[in-house]
C-alpha cells in the first residue's frame, strides 16, 4: 500500500485528535461547551493545532515504511526530529500553546509502528494488537535512558520533573507498555460501547473518557495539583459511573456539575483525554477502512 496508506494513518490520527476534542461534555477539558480549566487555549485552538499536524503523522508513517533495519529502537531517533517538527507546526498554530504535544508522540509512534507493518506486507492484517507490540519493540527502554538511573542531568521536561517528585513514568512508560492502560480499559470499552444500538459517538467518547479517568496515573493532574487531587479525580469518575455516566439524566447533570468544579479548582484530566485520542484511534485501526460511525 505504501504512501497511500501513510497518508490513510495520517488521517485516522487527526480524526482521532478531533473526536477527542469535540467530545462534550467533559470535566475541566477543552470541548464544545467551553475551555475547561484553561485559559490559554480553546476548542478553535484545538482545530488550529490539528490541521496543522496532518503531514507530521504521514512523516511518522513514512519514516516506520521505509525502515528495515532488525532493531526497532533505532527507528525512533529518526522520528525525534519529526516529531520537534511538529511540535514547531503546533506552536505556529496555536501562538505558542501546548495543545498536542502528548500526542504528537503517541500518535506519532502509533503511525511509524503502523507503517513498519506495512513495509513488511502486512496492512490488511493491522490492528490495535500489532500497532502496541510493535510500539513497544520501538520504545523498549526509553522511560530507563530518559527518566531512569541513567538519566544524570537535572530534571527540564514536565515529565522528567513528575518521575522525580512522584516516581511516575506518564507518557513514556505507557507508551512503552503498549498503552496498556488503553487496551485493558479504554479500548474494550469502546468496543463494548460500538456493539451497542443507536448511542452517539459523543456519548460513546465521553463515556470511554470517564472509565480512563478513574485508573489514569494522570500527568495533567499532578502536574497542577499532587496526588490527593489525582485521587479525588479517580473518585469523581467512579461517582458518575456509578450514575449511568453520560446514559443517564443524574450522570449526565453530574458531568456537568463536576466541569464547573474542575474549572473552579484548575483541574484538568488531560492525561485521560489524550489516553481517549489514542483509544480511538486504536479503535479504528481494529475496525479497518469501514466507517463504524455516522454521527
Amino acid at each position: 500500500m505504501g504512501e497511500k496508506f501513510c497518508q490513510y494513518i495520517s488521517e485516522l490520527a487527526i480524526k482521532s485528535m478531533l473526536y477527542e476534542v469535540s467530545a462534550t461534555p467533559k470535566p475541566g477539558l477543552v470541548d464544545r461547551n467551553n475551555a475547561g480549566a484553561h485559559q490559554d487555549m480553546d476548542y478553535y485552538s484545538f482545530m488550529a493545532s490539528s490541521a496543522a499536524l496532518g503531514h507530521t503523522f504521514y512523516q511518522c508513517a513514512l519514516e516506520g515504511l521505509y525502515f528495515y533495519k532488525k532493531d526497532f529502537t533505532l527507528l525512533l531517533d529518526a522520528l525525534r526530529p519529526i516529531g520537534i517538527e511538529g511540535e514547531r507546526k503546533m506552536f505556529e498554530a496555536t501562538g505558542g500553546v501546548n495543545t498536542h504535544k502528548g500526542l504528537i508522540f503517541s500518535l506519532g509512534m502509533i503511525a511509524a509502528a503502523a507503517g513498519t507493518i506495512d513495509s513488511e506486507g502486512l496492512a490488511s492484517e493491522i490492528n490495535a494488537k500489532k500497532i502496541c507490540q510493535r510500539v513497544m519493540e520501538i520504545t523498549k527502554g526509553i522511560s530507563n535512558r530518559e527518566l531512569g538511573k541513567n538519566h544524570q542531568k537535572q530534571p527540564i521536561t514536565y515529565g522528567e520533573r513528575l518521575f522525580e517528585k512522584y516516581g511516575i513514568k506518564g507518557i513514556r512508560g505507557e507508551i512503552e507498555s503498549g498503552f496498556i492502560t488503553v487496551r485493558r480499559y479504554g479500548l474494550p470499552m469502546m468496543k463494548k460501547l460500538k456493539k451497542e444500538k443507536n448511542i452517539p459517538i459523543n456519548d460513546i467518547c465521553v463515556q470511554v473518557l470517564l472509565h480512563l479517568m478513574t485508573v489514569t496515573e494522570d500527568s495533567n493532574v499532578l502536574g497542577r495539583h499532587n496526588l490527593n487531587t489525582l485521587g479525588y479525580v479517580q473518585d469523581a469518575a467512579k461517582k458518575v459511573l456509578r450514575m449511568g455516566g453520560i446514559f443517564t439524566k443524574e450522570g449526565r447533570k453530574n458531568i456537568l456539575d463536576l466541569d464547573e468544579v474542575f474549572i473552579e479548582r484548575n483541574i484538568s484530566p488531560g492525561g485521560a483525554a489524550d489516553l481517549l485520542a489514542i483509544t480511538i484511534m486504536l479503535f479504528f485501526l481494529d475496525e479497518g477502512k469501514q466507517e463504524v460511525y455516522k454521527g
